[in-house]
């Protein structure tokens, strides 16, 4: 394989492997507050493109991401207030197949609401033509945006989380929520924040990747398998652990269309969760032992 191809492929797994790491980032911020799982993570990526398409139809585009965020969140909050917080000690079974069933009722009004049809926001600066060339290999301009977004959000989160209040007294309902609770801690509000935190980033990260992978309704399903994938490879609750998980199946899967036929793209992320799962199933960076659903 020529070096610019090779150069080409690990670019594109970084861009991919980024996404991924966003989305299993999103899991773990649920999973560190409240213990659950929380498989509509992708529709979260899912609403906030495709909103975004349809706010940017009137708004410039900053302005119509914003609204996108701002509409994602509150489907977030939503998912909380009328379900989660009304659960009387819910099983971790319990939870899993309630977080599969609010993916498919999401899914479903996507589809009444948009239709099937695929759509995308257009590049954020340039276009396909202003492509800039890296030794021989091609990056066009919004892949540079998805990077860059994805490492802002990842340094974004872990200053929030060491530096302020708010992500301290997540910190604090992960650890133990009980004596979080005794130490003043209004835990409700911070299961509800955890989930619009987790809705607000799977938002920017739906729009940032909308103009080179496209959006439609369905498109979340695939997202929310790869990011639970990673958060697995990294250790479920390990936010360093899903940005390496993440890049290193993106590289994998992208590796893999020039040896394997691209049908068999998708089972990359699935065939190395089962290989982790068998072989250690704390993760590359996980704890030996997973807690299981935490008491609200």
């Amino acid at each position: 394989m020529k070096f610019e191809y090779l150069l080409q492929y690990i670019l594109s797994g970084l861009t991919n492997g980024s996404i991924y790491a966003i989305t299993a980032i999103g899991f773990n911020i649920i999973y560190n507050t409240t213990g659950i799982i929380n498989f509509a993570q992708g529709e979260f990526l899912m609403l906030g493109g495709m909103s975004a398409i349809t706010f940017s139809q009137y708004f410039p585009l900053p302005i119509a991401i914003l609204f996108a965020v701002i509409v994602t969140s509150i489907v977030g909050a939503l998912i909380d207030f009328t379900i989660i917080r009304r659960m009387k000690k819910p099983t971790v079974l319990n939870m899993i197949i309630i977080t599969i069933g609010l993916s498919i009722l999401i899914r479903e009004i996507a589809l009444h609401v948009w239709d099937e049809k695929v759509r995308s926001l257009p590049y954020f600066t340039g276009d396909e033509t202003t492509s800039i060339n890296f030794f021989g290999a091609y990056i066009p301009p919004q892949v540079l945006w998805v990077l860059g977004i994805s490492t802002l959000i990842v340094v974004f989160l872990g200053f929030f989380f060491k530096y302020t209040v708010a992500g301290r007294s997540m910190r604090a309902c992960s650890s133990n929520i009980t004596a979080a609770k005794l130490c003043g801690i209004k835990t409700n509000n911070m299961i509800t924040f955890s989930f619009v935190l987790s809705a607000a980033i799977g938002a920017v990260a739906g729009a940032a990747i909308s103009p080179i992978a496209q959006t439609q309704y369905d498109c979340g399903t695939s997202l929310a398998i790869k990011g639970f994938a990673v958060a697995i490879l990294g250790g479920l609750g390990n936010s360093t652990g899903a940005v390496i998980g993440g890049l290193l199946i993106g590289i994998l899967e992208s590796l893999s269309i020039s040896i394997l036929p691209l049908a068999y793209k998708d089972a990359i992320a699935i065939t190395i969760l089962l290989i982790i799962l068998f072989v250690k199933p704390s993760g590359l960076l996980g704890k030996s032992e997973i807690s299981a659903l935490k008491e609200f």
